[in-house]
């Protein structure tokens, strides 16, 4: 077995226009003071890094780790969920994640896509220069207005959604293929990919492409009335990364899964800061050493009604207690009499 590593932080809800966040220096020494020792970066935050950088300079990219190094922080990971998303975006959401977008493509959704595709390939690039295996994204999605089976789905609908969504990311998984680099999509509603089903579904479309794997969150899984242990029984061999996040869900006699548009502190299903969920961490833990995932544990705060700086203090420690550093021997050695190949046989009655 193998010891998860960690805690390590999501930048991505805490970089912002004043110190220390506002800066890799400042921001990395602040997670440092919070007790983690890794961090997961947004690729898409100019304060934090420049992806072109990143892409064509190996040096950029020794500088960069070189500056968390020294401030007691590693790079976990980077992510494109921003980009990743707008690999593939159904009409509907044009206007909503046209924000996602560099200026010069908004408003032209072929131009937006294609720019997509080239972050999610520059992130990999990136990743390789960085010594990094694994990246994590979204999928993005075609199919997501028609979850709901009402009105009926014509015939071929879905499968149409996602022959064209395993068309569009085929091109970036071979180039993770390049770049050794596994494309862990986060498991998430809002896009195509939800939940295992769609994973599978996805998966037999790029060939069962050896990159295409998966970022675990268990709280998108409570939220779903989903079973988040025996998830990772089923796909253990494809979860190579690892958020670690809580929630609670809490129907009522007024609103349950769908949560009748409520905002998210109002929702019988909502996020919450590490331990004041539903989440059974110690059962996740340790299914996951039980299955030799060694990456990182990724704190990713995100609650309703809890300061951030007080979720992050707490989840570094969170994380440091449910981590398990594995036994390099069976509990009962001591009690080992010792016996040969010609003993097992006597005990067996078959001497």
């Amino acid at each position: 077995m193998k010891t998860i590593q960690g805690p390590a932080l999501f930048l991505a809800q805490f970089a912002g226009d004043e110190a220390p966040f506002n800066s890799w220096d400042a921001i990395t020494k602040w997670a440092a003071d919070c007790g983690y020792r890794g961090v997961q970066v947004p690729s898409w935050d100019g304060r934090l890094i420049d992806l072109d950088k990143a892409a064509s300079s190996k040096d950029y990219c020794d500088e960069f780790k070189g500056q968390a190094a020294a401030n007691g922080i590693e790079v976990t990971e980077l992510s494109t969920h921003l980009q990743g998303q707008l690999v593939a975006v159904h009409p509907a959401y044009d206007e909503a994640f046209d924000g996602f977008a560099a200026p010069e493509v908004r408003g032209n959704p072929k131009a937006r896509q294609a720019w997509a595709v080239d972050q999610v390939k520059k992130a990999l690039t990136a990743s390789r220069n960085m010594g990094i295996k694994a990246h994590a994204t979204f999928s993005g999605a075609l199919a997501w207005p028609y979850v709901y089976p009402w009105p009926q789905r014509p015939a071929g609908l879905i499968e149409t959604a996602f022959d064209e969504l395993a068309a569009r990311w085929k091109p970036i998984l071979d180039h993770a293929e390049d770049c050794g680099v596994d494309v862990c999509y986060e498991i998430h509603p809002g896009e195509d990919l939800h939940d295992g089903i769609t994973f599978e579904m996805f998966l037999e479309r790029t060939g069962n492409h050896a990159r295409a794997c998966m970022l675990y969150d268990p709280s998108h899984y409570v939220l779903q009335c989903l079973d988040c242990l025996d998830n990772i029984d089923i796909y253990h061999d494809r979860i190579r990364m690892f958020h670690v996040k809580d929630a609670e869900f809490n129907p009522t006699g007024r609103q349950g899964v769908y949560s009748g548009y409520q905002s998210w502190v109002e929702r019988a299903g909502r996020f919450r800061s590490l331990g004041d969920g539903q989440v059974d961490f110690g059962a996740v833990f340790s299914k996951l050493t039980q299955y030799d995932f060694d990456g990182w544990a990724v704190v990713e705060w995100e609650c309703a009604m809890k300061h951030p700086e007080d979720g992050a203090r707490e989840g570094a420690q969170f994380v440091k207690d449910h981590i398990i550093r594995v036994t390099e021997k069976a509990f009962d050695d001591f009690a080992d009499a010792g016996t040969d190949a010609a003993a097992n046989r006597r005990m067996l009655g078959i001497g």
